[in-house]
């Protein structure tokens, strides 16, 4: 199946993708089509049997046949990235204690990380907020900053992008990504689809210009590492067929709310989402790129765009070649995925949308699939005061109040006619007077460092600046929790009148406690509809037709007033930009004096300080005590409601020095007024273990009144932290597993989910269902997840401290979707039997369970035989 090509004298070899499906081709996903080449491209043997079933798969568009896929490279950030460089590290010392060649694990395909997930906002309003959040980043994180530097050192084809090069996902729209790329294999050179996979959920991003990528969890990223494919089942795709054009006013960020909130109400459970029809080609690559990536928010795996001249267009205007540009094209065409919006593939499932239909679109005010019309924050919050006591005070915050007004993340802020949008509505709050009330924290923080010059060029910066939104940094920040402390009279109003305060941001999640840990309301917003929230410092208001503020002379202005239309934000735009800001702007961040100054080891076994606080060796990165699987006896540890996130599960957000992390921290000497965030702490495993499940919106259902991170001790009866009560069952030899509801793992990627989970000694997950890269991190470390059938739930069970299930998990019964049988013996001696249904996907995922995790599995075979002889500089 492989031709040649011939592209500005050069020629390459390629897969002929027209010859191996023929007629057909025209009727595959694109996705399917970049599936197909890589298979057989990198499959050998296996590959016609496998790209035969992905033909029949046209027939019925669903196939249980497994085909293996071998991204070009991994894309990680730098608290996905420290969990799993650990990891390494431990690996390489058991190895080494094994009598092995620590050396041997090493990555086999390039690794980029962003280090973008650490910066906070500790000051902000001020044009010194840069310097003093980044100076105060590296104060706190600069011996975990030193451990990354230690795997550049010893690791091949590792890089690390430092603090102030953006964040990982506009990092690669507009550096890293190349659509197709050449690829020097066994002395041939080709030309290849650009693919990857990451450790964040959102890395769907680049399927926005037309880069097949999705996130996993770090586990899974490190048996890729060392060669071993990511193993799936001829994905469902669903098609979006889009029709029609966004109307006057409507943005990016209304059309990935209202897709967001229309895809949620299907199963799309493993299943890919790709976009296609007439209406896609209206779409710029911006507005492409903000609707794919929140994939994960509407429970996909992608949300592709098939390249077309909007994504060569976006290479140009990034500051990629020429050349590369006419390479891309050529390639694209004749490999036969290059984008026909005329044509109507085959898909699992469809979903119409018309873009002229989607109206301007808020979410919230507790998850990103609950989309509201812009003027109805007032009724969206109003459940949430039913308690409240407070009373409201003029001139000072009250229930809806604003307490954190945030443009943020990679989601809205990597578009730069979502930033211009801002600036121009912060242009003409400031010609009216306007600013944000005192309680209001503001901040911006570009997913780029070429925001600074675009904005500056066009004169908004200082717009944005005087209304509150100067920059404070370039990483997530407020969109993963980095949004440091509430300001004071937000902070005196909560707890002297209990009142309900709100954040406003353009990210991507908004789930109780994620923002800050003191908030449970958040609204998703575009960055303008950010700064006018700002503006009127609550949402107790129709924000499209009440006054958001009063001018220097007494006129009331109303949002109409200030939002800019299309034609002028394109015209600003386009006097702004420059293609030359680009590589300046990240060669600049890349060569940072504070990275370059840090100290780091070069030795290939990584130097453990028993006294460090951020950095310790993990038990679970050894070669384990065996499969989980089995028959047995188990005490539910745990027994939770729908939709626990992995937020819930593993924060990532400030650490109280009151709870059982601060503690642990303050009684080793640590200043209990900064002891950081979760999220850097994850390459200690004691610290992690102290912050499971302590997230106040969690609630235990073994018994009423339990506090968050806590348990009843089926021993004793007595209630214990969840790391202690794992503790004395694990003395007892008592195994204990954890029940769930719905949606069970949705959010965030991050592995410590599942990794605190297995330090329990959980051996199974019964839920109604889980989220994706979660159930992988689940069987990643071991733990078998089970599907609880349809008719039973965890409020019909009704578990108690005592009851007991019995869960009969065999190796020799265990293969993809199996029937597991189960048995509760409750104390009050009635019993109940049902058959859960084992979720997995692969056999491959069936032998990461029988090894007793990934990590067992990576030891034993790099011990028994060599790597794959894939290598890093090879790609």
């Amino acid at each position: 199946m492989r031709t040649t090509i011939e592209i500005d004298g050069v020629s390459y070899d390629l897969i002929d993708l027209p010859a191996a499906a023929g007629g057909d081709l025209v009727r595959m996903p694109y996705i399917h089509r970049i599936l197909l080449e890589n298979l057989l491209r990198t499959a050998g043997d296996d590959a016609s049997r496998a790209g035969a079933a992905m033909i029949e798969w046209l027939e019925t568009g669903r196939s249980d046949v497994e085909i293996p896929f071998l991204p070009n490279r991994i894309l990680m950030h730098d608290t996905t990235c420290g969990p799993a460089l650990v990891d390494i590290a431990g690996m390489r010392s058991a190895l080494a204690e094994a009598g092995g060649d620590p050396a041997r694990l090493n990555p086999v395909v390039p690794v980029d990380v962003s280090t973008d997930h650490s910066v906070a906002v500790d000051a902000f309003g001020t044009p010194a907020a840069v310097e003093h959040n980044m100076r105060r980043e590296y104060e706190r994180n600069a011996e975990r900053y030193s451990f990354m530097k230690w795997a550049t050192n010893t690791l091949s084809g590792f890089r690390v992008h430092p603090p102030g090069t953006g964040i990982m996902h506009t990092l690669n729209l507009e550096r890293l990504a190349t659509i197709a790329t050449p690829h020097r294999r066994d002395g041939r050179l080709w030309a290849i689809p650009d693919t990857l996979i990451g450790t964040d959920s959102h890395t769907p991003m680049i399927n926005g210009i037309g880069v097949l990528a999705w996130g996993v969890g770090g586990l899974e990223a490190e048996s890729v590492f060392f060669g071993m494919p990511v193993t799936l089942r001829i994905p469902d795709v669903v098609g979006v067929r889009l029709t029609g054009r966004l109307k006057e006013g409507v943005l990016a960020t209304d059309l990935a709310l209202v897709v967001t909130h229309l895809l949620r109400r299907i199963d799309l459970q493993d299943k890919f989402v790709e976009f296609y029809g007439p209406g896609v080609s209206t779409l710029t690559a911006g507005d492409r790129a903000v609707v794919a990536n929140m994939a994960p928010e509407f429970g996909a795996n992608s949300g592709y765009f098939p390249i077309d001249c909007r994504s060569v267009d976006y290479l140009l205007k990034t500051g990629r070649s020429e050349a590369h540009v006419r390479f891309v094209e050529s390639y694209a065409k004749r490999a036969g995925i290059w984008f026909d919006p005329d044509i109507d593939p085959c898909y699992t499932s469809i979903v119409n949308l018309d873009l002229g239909s989607v109206e301007p679109s808020l979410a919230g005010p507790r998850r990103p699939q609950d989309r509201i019309a812009v003027g109805e924050t007032r009724t969206a919050v109003r459940e949430m005061k039913t308690s409240s006591e407070s009373f409201a005070v003029e001139g000072a915050p009250n229930d809806g109040a604003v307490a954190i007004a945030a443009i943020t993340s990679c989601t809205n802020t990597s578009d730069p006619r979502l930033l211009v949008a801002a600036g121009l509505l912060a242009r003409k709050a400031r010609t009216y007077g306007l600013r944000p009330p005192h309680w209001v924290k503001t901040s911006l923080a570009p997913g780029s460092p070429t925001a600074e010059r675009y904005l500056e060029r066009a004169g908004l910066l200082a717009d944005l600046q005087a209304t509150g939104f100067g920059i404070v940094g370039y990483g997530c920040t407020t969109c993963i929790g980095n949004s440091g402390p509430l300001t004071e009279p937000i902070a005196e109003a909560m707890a002297e009148r209990g009142i309900v305060p709100v954040a406003v941001l353009s990210g991507n999640r908004n789930f109780p406690g994620r923002v800050h840990p003191q908030l449970e309301a958040a609204f998703l917003a575009s960055p303008p509809m950010v700064v006018a929230f700002a503006l009127a410092g609550t949402v107790e208001l129709d924000i499209l037709h009440d006054p958001i503020g009063i001018s220097a002379d007494g006129t009331p202005v109303t949002l109409s007033m200030l939002w800019p239309d299309a034609s002028e934000i394109d015209a600003t735009l386009l006097a702004a930009s420059d293609v030359s800001d680009f590589s300046p702007a990240y060669d600049a961040a890349e060569a940072s004096e504070a990275w370059k100054e840090l100290p780091a080891p070069a030795t290939t076994l990584f130097p453990w300080d028993e006294h460090s606080s951020y950095i310790r060796r993990p038990p679970f990165a050894s070669f384990g005590e065996g499969t989980r699987l089995g028959t047995y006896e188990a005490h539910p540890i745990l027994v939770l409601g729908d939709d626990i996130t992995t937020d819930h599960i593993s924060p990532a957000g400030a650490i109280p020095a009151k709870g059982e992390a601060g503690r642990y921290l303050v009684e080793r000497g640590e200043n209990p007024s900064d002891l950081n965030v979760f999220s850097s702490r994850r390459g200690n495993w004691e610290v992690m273990v102290r912050g499971l499940f302590t997230n106040k919106a969690v609630s235990n259902l073994l018994a009423t009144g339990i506090a968050p991170g806590s348990t009843v001790h089926a021993g004793s009866g007595k209630v214990l932290p969840l790391w202690e009560a794992a503790q004395r069952y694990k003395a007892e030899g008592k195994s204990v597993v954890l029940v769930a509801g719905e949606r069970y793992g949705m959010g965030s990627s991050r592995d410590w989910a599942a990794k605190g989970v297995a330090l329990l000694g959980v051996r199974a997950v019964l839920a109604s269902s889980f989220e994706r890269i979660h159930r992988w991190n689940l069987i990643g470390m071991g733990i078998l997840p089970l599907r609880l059938p349809p008719d039973v739930t965890p409020q019909m069970l009704g578990l108690r401290s005592g009851d007991v299930l019995t869960i009969h998990a065999d190796l020799d019964i265990m293969s993809p979707r199996c029937d597991v049988p189960v048995t509760l013996e409750r104390t009050d001696g009635s019993p109940l039997i049902f058959k859960a249904s084992a979720a997995i996907e692969t056999n491959a995922e069936v032998e990461i369970l029988r090894a007793g995790g990934i990590l067992p599995l990576i030891l034993r075979r790099c011990l028994a035989e060599r790597p794959s002889p894939r290598r890093a500089d090879e790609l």
